[in-house]
This record gives C-alpha cells, sequence and structure tokens, in this order.
C-alpha cells in the first residue's frame, strides 16, 4: 500500500493540474490564443529558466554521467529505427508511417520529465541530462522521417535540412541547458538579486506547462483512426519501458535517472509532434488522436510504472 501511494502522490498531483486547465478551457476562463501563447512562454521562457537554474546550482563534475547521456541516445536511436522499419511491413500509406513513427518515440520529455521529476524529489534531477541525450536525435528524427514519408516525399532538400539543424541549434531548452552547464563548469555565482529573479521564473516552469497541456487537450480527436492510435499508444506507454526499465536496471540505474529514463520511454506523445506533422503537409489526424489517447492513458500507465519501480526499490 505504501508504494501505491507514493506512486500516486506522484502522478495524480500533475494530472490534476493538467484537469484544471482543462475545465478553464471548457468554461471559457482561457482560449485558443492564451493556450497557444502560454505554451510558446513555457517553452521558450520559463522551462529553459528552471532548467538552468538547476543545472547551475548543481555540481557539474559529480552530476555529469557519459553511460546515462549515450544510454539514453542509443535506447531513444534504437527505439526510432526499429519503430521506423517495423511500421513498413504494417503499414502502405508512407504519410501514415512517418506519424505513425514520430508518435511512437517522440515523448514529452521536457514538460512532464520535469514536472514528474520535481513532484518527486524537488528539483529537476538527471531530467536536463535525459534531454541532451534526447531532444536533439527527437528533432533530426523527426525532420528525416516526415520527409521521407511525406504526401508529396521530395525527401530531405537542403532547405529542409539547414531549417532543422537551425532549429536544434536555437532550441530554448537545449540552449538552457548548456548555459546552465556553461555556469556550473566555471563555478559562476550570481549575484542574489539575478538568483531570486530566475528562481520567481523557474517556479512558474511546471505549473504553467501543466495549465497549457490540459487547455489544449481535444477529446475528440482521439476518435480517429482507432487502431494505429491504439497501438501507437501501446508502444509508447507500455512497450517501450517493458523493454528497456529492466535493462537500465541491470545497468544500475536509480532514482532521479530511473525516474527521468521512465519518462523518456513511456511519457505520452508531446503536441509538438502534431505542430511539426503539419507543418510538413501531413494530415495530423493520427498525431492528434495519439497525443490525446497517450496524455489520456499515462494518468494510468506511469502510475503502474513507478509503482513497479517502487515496489523493487529502483527509485
Amino acid at each position: 500500500m505504501e508504494n501505491l501511494v507514493f506512486s500516486l502522490n506522484a502522478t495524480i498531483p500533475v494530472f490534476l493540474v493538467m484537469v484544471i486547465g482543462y475545465f478553464c478551457r471548457t468554461c471559457k476562463v482561457v482560449d485558443d490564443n492564451f493556450v497557444k501563447t502560454l505554451n510558446s512562454f513555457n517553452y521558450k521562457v520559463t522551462l529553459p529558466v528552471l532548467l538552468f537554474k538547476d543545472i547551475s546550482e548543481a555540481d557539474f563534475y559529480k552530476v555529469w554521467d557519459t553511460k546515462y547521456v549515450l544510454f539514453c541516445f542509443f535506447v531513444t536511436l534504437f527505439c526510432i529505427c526499429s519503430i521506423w522499419i517495423l511500421s513498413g511491413f504494417f503499414y502502405k500509406d508512407k504519410a501514415l508511417i512517418g506519424e505513425f513513427v514520430q508518435a511512437s518515440y517522440r515523448g514529452s520529455a521536457a514538460v512532464l520529465g520535469v514536472a514528474f521529476i520535481q513532484n518527486i524529489y524537488g528539483t529537476s534531477g538527471m531530467a536536463p541530462l535525459m534531454i541532451v541525450g534526447t531532444v536533439p536525435l527527437y528533432n533530426i528524427a523527426a525532420v528525416l522521417v516526415l520527409s521521407f514519408t511525406g504526401p508529396e516525399n521530395h525527401g530531405m532538400d537542403r532547405e529542409t535540412l539547414k531549417k532543422s539543424v537551425r532549429g536544434i541549434l536555437t532550441n530554448p531548452i537545449i540552449l538552457g541547458i548548456l548555459l546552465g552547464m556553461a555556469a556550473s563548469l566555471c563555478r559562476i555565482s550570481f549575484p542574489i538579486i539575478l538568483t531570486k529573479t530566475i528562481g520567481n521564473i523557474s517556479v512558474l516552469a511546471t505549473p504553467l506547462a501543466l495549465l497549457g497541456l490540459g487547455a489544449g487537450f481535444e477529446g475528440k480527436k482521439a476518435l480517429a483512426k482507432l487502431k494505429p492510435t491504439f497501438v501507437c499508444s501501446l508502444i509508447k506507454l507500455m512497450l517501450q519501458p517493458a523493454i528497456f526499465l529492466p535493462l537500465a536496471a541491470y545497468m544500475g540505474f536509480r532514482a532521479e535517472k530511473m525516474v527521468a529514463l521512465l519518462i523518456m520511454l513511456g511519457a505520452p506523445t508531446t503536441v509538438s509532434c502534431y505542430i511539426m506533422a503539419k507543418n510538413m503537409n501531413h494530415e495530423g489526424v493520427l498525431t492528434s488522436s495519439v497525443v490525446v489517447t497517450t496524455t489520456f492513458l499515462s494518468s494510468i500507465s506511469i502510475t503502474f510504472w513507478l509503482y513497479l519501480l517502487k515496489l523493487y526499490g529502483l527509485i
């Protein structure tokens, strides 16, 4: 019972904030423009500041773990490649394959990853290292997959490649992490005025991000393309954690590192998948369905995985 209570305490508060965001949107307290602006503000300001703060205040020489970052990278790469190859045997529609692959591997690592780890441990913990190993790869793979499976299927042209590289280099979350690493490496001590200002902004990150996720939830779209939506959601929430969490335990990862890996493997599909799919001329129906379905079901699946991890003393 103690393990179950721990798991519920870790997940329910996170999803309740999302529910509040959803009801605020339903009751017209907020509108589409507010949600769009809020998500942009979180992505460009509050989350990067939070990650910068947590990393800059940590001892980089003690926190950095090359084995962990490489594990995150190669597991993500394996998932992307295997899903892409296997999906070709089951689906003949190339455009559908592109959306299927991206929605299967690309989770909400930054938003929900930070939220869960903060809720359990009080800081973003190992989320920044997990993000370093996955988010750049997420973006590169998404461009490749969606380009080669697009309706027009012109492949990867020079302009698309330049846009992808520019997007990665200017990604606010990546920049926040890199600046935090630099500050930690150089052991920079900031004035109290600046430290308190950064702290005041960083505390906004998690609640505002969760409110934005909840307010942007569109349940009706989950009814579209039920069969591929179910398969995609099963891969995202259950299959990937079931395969790689035991491997992570064998590799010796525990506590915050294990929770970050759970989010990497089993977090719901991120909303940015839908945005990228639409921007690259895909229909977006399957992607939006998977985003909604995984977001709803993850309240159960993540609680289940946290319970197992706690039961076996891994967190």
